[in-house]
Order: structure tokens, then sequence, then C-alpha cells
């Protein structure tokens, strides 16, 4: 990015936290114009279409472009995880996942936790236990760390809730 788009994306993102979501994405759309294959101004533009339109097709294609533009970006791979696990598009969520394992600006314990969570969803406890036990291996964040506890309890206890219901019957 010139440094003209790096301004002008840094205004957009202060719009963004102050809910000024027009102006955040008129400045993307002209970051756009300016730098076709700006991966930042892309991804941005996906979140808006994601969480303001819902227009999931439309915020899949921007970040999967931003990663096209700059493989390296991570922001994108934590979008596609959440557009796939949101549309419960799980075997496509597990291959993007494998590739996340082998880009190295994307945090592996992160990707282990988003393998957990959409065995959660598929209420497949054990292995979300499993995942999250990787994930806390790979950290080296103590909250994080703390969390993927928090999330192994959530999982056992709903273990142990599926276990007390197959007995009743």
């Amino acid at each position: 990015m010139n440094t003209n788009s790096e301004e002008l994306y840094l205004e957009a993102e202060a719009d963004i936290k102050n809910n000024h979501y027009a102006d955040a994405f008129k400045k993307y759309e002209s970051i756009l114009y300016e730098e076709p294959d700006s991966a930042p101004a892309h991804n941005s533009l996906g979140w808006l279409y994601k969480t303001q339109f819902d227009d999931y097709a439309k915020a899949e294609n921007h970040f999967l472009t931003a990663v096209k533009c700059d493989p390296l970006y991570p922001h994108s791979y934590f979008h596609i995880a959440a557009l796939f696990m949101d549309m419960e598009r799980f075997d496509e969520l597990n291959l993007h996942l494998e590739k996340c394992l082998r880009i190295r600006t994307i945090d592996k314990s992160w990707v282990y936790g988003r393998y957990a969570l959409s065995e959660e969803l598929r209420l497949n406890f054990e292995k979300a236990v499993y995942y999250f036990e990787k994930a806390i291996l790979a950290s080296q964040n103590d909250e994080k760390i703390k969390d993927y506890r928090q999330d192994i309890e959530r999982c056992e206890m709903k273990m142990e809730i599926r276990k007390k219901h197959a007995a009743a019957g």
C-alpha cells in the first residue's frame, strides 16, 4: 500500500470502530480502485459484507481475493474460517484449517482451537477436547491456555449431559 492508501485504510478502520460503516465502505472501495491487490482492504470489505449486510457470497469473494493478493496476510484466513463455521460448511472448514497449518503467519493454537470448535458444534466432544489440548500445546499465551482449559471443561460437561440423557432413554 502506498502512504495515501495506508492513511485511508487507518481512517476506515477508525470509522468501523465508531460504527461509521458507510464511510469505511467508501474508503475501502477507494483504496481498491487505486490498489486492487490490497489484501487488508479486501479483507475489511469482506468483513463489512459479512457482518453488516449478511452477504456471505461477496464476503467470501473478498476474503479469498485477499488471500490471493497476500498469502501471508493472516486476517483473511481467520474470517474465512468464521464464515465456513457460520455456514456449517465443515468439510471446507477442515480443508481451510489444513492450509492454515502451513501458513507461517498464523498462530497454530488458533487453528487447533477452530478444529475443536468445529467438532464441538458437531457434538463430537471427545475430538473437540483432543483439539483443545493440541491448542494448549501449541500456545504460549497464558490467557489463551486458560480459555482452552475452560473450553475443555465445557465439552466435558456436555459429555456428562449426553451420557445422562443416553441413560435416561
